[in-house]
């Protein structure tokens, strides 16, 4: 009975995934087809951010066909080969878009270098934005401005197969000490993805100005927020039940550590600004750093909220 409960919750699931990637497929097709008929993308039939949601959408396809099997032969270690795998296969697609797929406007680049440009400015304003504090010329830029697309990539892969691993768990082995976790990860990561998504088409409104709208301040923070929170999360879901250090210590110092991480990216895309929320002493840089006091609360704070989430995780279990 419970094989056939198993059985049920992992098509519907490869099912959902599948429809839930669909965009992001086209998005490759259409680009893959492009590159085939014209050996080039041109500018204006560019899909947006392709890199990295296509490969995210493979990855995740193929992490939900490998967990049955690993669960078969791995058990309780079922997340361990399909994470890797997963996290393979994007960084094997991730690799081949960007240095394969070729973008052409008034220039001819590679699709990294053109995703980088998108970064700044959403593809409908790039032909008549006039650049003031940041000014980028196609091709001249540091790679490490990818450090952040990587980060959230990961974040989004393994928070999820975590989430399809543990429901398929707790209906394999009818354990359910993980579940009020699962839970959270389950709303955090959902939640994650869909500012993701959200900045994938809006990138939060900025135009490409370092000082960025209330509106910018609101949905940026969030978004910092919610990385660290799901990975602090992640963490502390293989850690329940442990002495403090490692339930909620260590889990929080992970949150706080990949929001700063999100933070670095971010100053590597921006040759070492920042986006400003405002003026004055709690929005300005730090001298040195780069960070603004603003930047540093927003690092702390994901770091408590994941404690106190993971205080309530681990009452009562």
């Amino acid at each position: 009975m419970k094989n056939k409960k198993f059985g049920i919750y992992w098509l519907f699931l490869t099912v959902g995934v599948l429809a839930a990637s669909f965009y992001p497929l086209y998005m490759g097709y259409k680009v893959i087809s492009d590159m085939i008929i014209n050996g080039t993308v041109f500018a204006e039939s560019y899909p947006k951010y392709i890199i990295p949601y296509t490969p995210i959408a493979i990855s995740l396809i193929c992490g939900v066909l490998i967990m049955p099997i690993a669960f078969k032969l791995c058990k309780k270690y079922a997340f361990i080969p399909a994470a890797v795998i997963s996290c393979g296969i994007f960084a094997l697609t991730e690799w081949l878009f960007e240095s394969q797929v070729i973008v052409t406007t008034t220039v001819t680049t590679t699709l990294e270098s053109w995703q980088m440009y998108m970064c700044y400015v959403p593809p409908e304003g790039f032909e008549t934005r006039t650049w003031t504090e940041v000014n980028v010329l196609m091709g001249e830029y540091s790679p490490t401005f990818k450090i952040h697309f990587y980060m959230i990539s990961a974040v989004v892969i393994l928070s999820l197969l975590n989430c399809f691993y543990g429901f398929g768990a707790i209906i394999r082995n009818n354990d359910k000490t993980k579940l009020k976790a699962l839970i959270m990860q389950s709303v955090s990561s959902v939640a994650f993805l869909g500012m993701c998504i959200w900045a994938c088409f809006t990138a939060f409104y900025r135009t490409g100005e370092l000082h960025v709208s209330a509106l910018s301040v609101v949905l940026m923070i969030a978004f910092f927020l919610l990385l660290g929170i799901t990975i602090g999360i992640f963490t502390g879901s293989f850690l329940l039940g442990k002495r403090k250090l490692f339930s909620k210590v260590i889990p929080s110092l992970a949150a706080s550590a990949v929001t700063l991480g999100m933070y670095i990216g971010e100053m590597c895309l921006l040759c070492s600004n920042l986006y400003r929320f405002g003026t004055g002493f709690l929005f300005s840089g730090i001298p040195g750093i780069s960070l603004a006091p603003i930047d540093i609360i927003v690092i702390i704070a994901s770091g408590v909220i994941t404690y106190l989430l993971l205080i309530l995780a681990n009452k009562q279990r």
